[in-house]
């Protein structure tokens, strides 16, 4: 079969490797497309380099068909269609019995701490799987990962219906927490710096600005009568909407940290007192996640045709990390099962 493994100094590796068959308690997934993502990009760049083992098969956003079942896994057939919820917990440290499961303090992210999806047969473990409908395109399936990333951060904002909502960053995740927001009810606007991206979001129907041209603090006042926003989600990861995230809140608002900040942050801890904001992390999902994704995706309620900017043989993997890279694409699929 062949594989493509992240072998350190920013270089990726097409290469063949030996089908293995399912171990006890494992299925084997004929992989269909595996979703490329910023995380994805982390590992390419080595930042990440102290936490993962090299050579590693990466990905983590998938779908497939199950090819072979392992012994003593019961409720799967050969030809079920499945995606994977990629997280491995121990069930012992203090998180986990607190219920937070999902955020286990020894965590096994699949597919950047142990072997992930860009391979063509991957064994994993029964209880990471997740069922598709028979009906649903595995390649809008793929998405069902970072779809569940936006149910879960939607959720932990507590959003009810007639909620104004900005979400701050464009991108495929911005998108996504947009769409799922809307479909919770909410009125969403949406700030990115970036005018081909802006008017795509704009295009889905989603009222956007471009704060190096609009005083965004000004237009989230006229937008919501001067009360400022129910809720701000911080997706973009740069320095400056952090600061100016605290702006946009109305009284007794939430904020929804979503991306991943490298280094600390400056954030203005007078405004949060003054207005007494509510500040969230939202890191990865839980199982009702993936379902509620699933559904969505199901629904079309999910604008799958405007994220997959194209799909591509897994052999052009390193050509479609540029495309990322440089903003050519929001969200590339790699055609794993097609053999190219």
């Amino acid at each position: 079969m062949r594989i493509a493994t992240y072998v350190g100094n920013g270089a990726v590796h097409v290469g063949e490797a030996m089908i293995v068959p399912p171990s006890s308690g494992e299925v084997q997934i004929a992989v269909a497309y595996a979703g490329l993502c910023g995380t994805d990009l982390h590992i390419l760049h080595g930042s990440m380099d102290m936490r993962v083992t090299t050579p590693l098969v990466f990905g983590h956003e998938m779908s497939g068909t199950i090819a072979a079942v392992g012994a003593g896994v019961e409720g799967w057939e050969v030809g079920d269609h499945v995606t994977v919820m990629p997280l491995d917990w121990d069930g012992s440290c203090p998180a986990c019995l607190a219920g937070a499961q999902h955020i286990c303090q020894n965590l096994n992210f699949v597919g950047i701490d142990s072997p992930g999806a860009l391979q063509q047969s991957w064994n994993v473990r029964a209880e990471w799987l997740i069922r598709l409908p028979a009906d649903l395109p595995l390649d809008i399936a793929a998405l069902a990962e970072p779809v569940a990333v936006a149910v879960h951060d939607v959720r932990r904002a507590d959003l009810t219906r007639g909620d104004k909502v900005v979400v701050i960053g464009g991108g495929p995740i911005g998108v996504l927490i947009a769409s799922v927001a809307r479909r919770f009810g909410a009125e969403v606007a949406v700030i990115e710096v970036e005018p081909a991206r802006r008017a795509q979001v704009a295009g889905i129907g989603f009222a956007t600005l471009d704060p190096r041209e609009t005083d965004q603090v000004e237009w989230v006042e006229r937008w919501t009568d001067g009360a400022g926003a129910d809720v701000v989600f911080e997706v973009s990861g740069a320095a400056a909407a952090v600061l100016g995230a605290t702006s946009l809140a109305k009284v007794r608002g939430t904020i929804v940290v979503v991306a991943i900040h490298p280094t600390p942050r400056e954030i203005d801890l007078q405004r949060v007192f003054w207005r007494e904001l509510r500040i969230l992390g939202a890191r990865v999902y839980e199982r009702t996640d993936f379902d509620a994704a699933v559904r969505l995706l199901s629904a079309g309620d999910i604008p799958s045709s405007l994220l997959i900017t194209k799909v591509v043989p897994l052999t052009e993997i390193s050509e479609a990390f540029e495309d990322l890279e440089n903003g050519r694409a929001l969200k590339i699929l790699v055609d794993v099962g097609g053999g190219g």
